[in-house]
């Protein structure tokens, strides 16, 4: 199908894409590398009156570290660029592992790490990741930057925190090479989105748990954290039963849901088996 007609913009500056955004209003949409939003469009899902094309504003892209010790992403940065950028390979590796899952290498060259976190869909793979990793994103907008954590920035299936004349610059990621991490999912084909995903971060200490952190990719409306799993796991030994036994509460405080690709039951066991798979890998016991 052909999208419904549209006026395009295409600033150069943050501040002008900004300003496109308030003058547009709600009916004003962003177009980052579109392998979201233009799938959308084409099945006529949104009818924005505006897009805001932001692809040739320079300072939406690249990795830099801040003066905090914490990796400042460019909201324009690609999948791909992600996966091989050297300070995210080696200060935030499961976002790299993770990224390296996402579809296709064309939509990796095409995508965009803050497109696929403003787009807040459960069933993508970077948002649950963004979630165990604690990171935070940064949104620009009239009132000028604001800084929304993760667990707050998504609220609902397909919307976030983000206010219409907001745009999303960057996504801060404290720094987390002393973990081990994993991303485990399931998914029905190649490019197809995520069945049930996990990303686990997993800090050992004297031969425990210290610390876990894991996040589950399409278990509800929003991308969430398996609580139950990492209270159960923080101090426990690190022995394969262990991790099998505070596993089965992954599911616990979720909301999958049934659909063509599988049931809600089903979904609530991929949770727990990936899960246990996951921290396995993370922890280094598989």
């Amino acid at each position: 199908m052909i999208p419904a007609a549209f006026d395009y913009a295409r600033p150069h500056t943050v501040d002008d894409a900004v300003r496109a955004l308030a003058d547009g209003g709600d009916e004003a949409k962003v177009l980052a590398g579109g392998q979201s939003l233009i799938p959308i469009l084409r099945l006529r899902l949104a009818f924005p009156e505006l897009l805001v094309d932001v692809g040739r504003i320079p300072e939406l892209r690249g990795v830099r570290e801040d003066a905090s010790g914490s990796l400042v992403i460019g909201a324009m940065t690609t999948h791909h660029d992600v996966i091989h950028d050297p300070l995210v390979r080696r200060h935030a590796g499961l976002l790299a592992a993770a990224a390296k899952t996402v579809a296709d290498p064309a939509v990796r060259h095409r995508g965009t790490l803050g497109g696929s976190l403003s787009h807040a869909d459960p069933a993508g793979d970077l948002p649950a990741v963004l979630l165990a990793l604690d990171g935070e994103l940064v949104a620009a907008g009239p009132q000028g930057r604001r800084t929304i954590p993760a667990a707050e920035f998504f609220t609902d299936y397909l919307q976030s925190a983000l206010r219409p004349d907001e745009l999303l610059v960057e996504v801060r990621v404290p720094k987390t090479e002393n973990w081990g991490f994993h991303y485990e999912k399931f998914n029905l084909s190649a490019q197809a989105w995520a069945v049930v995903g996990v990303a686990a971060l997993v800090r050992r200490d004297d031969g425990r748990l210290a610390e876990s952190r894991i996040g589950l990719t399409n278990m509800g409306a929003t991308p969430l954290r398996a609580s139950a799993t990492e209270e159960a796991l923080a101090g426990a030994d690190a022995d394969p039963a262990a991790v099998a036994r505070a596993a089965e509460a992954a599911a616990e405080g979720t909301r999958p849901a049934s659909d063509l690709s599988a049931s809600r039951e089903y979904r609530e066991h991929l949770a727990r088996v990936l899960t246990r798979r996951a921290v396995l890998a993370a922890a280094g016991m598989e």
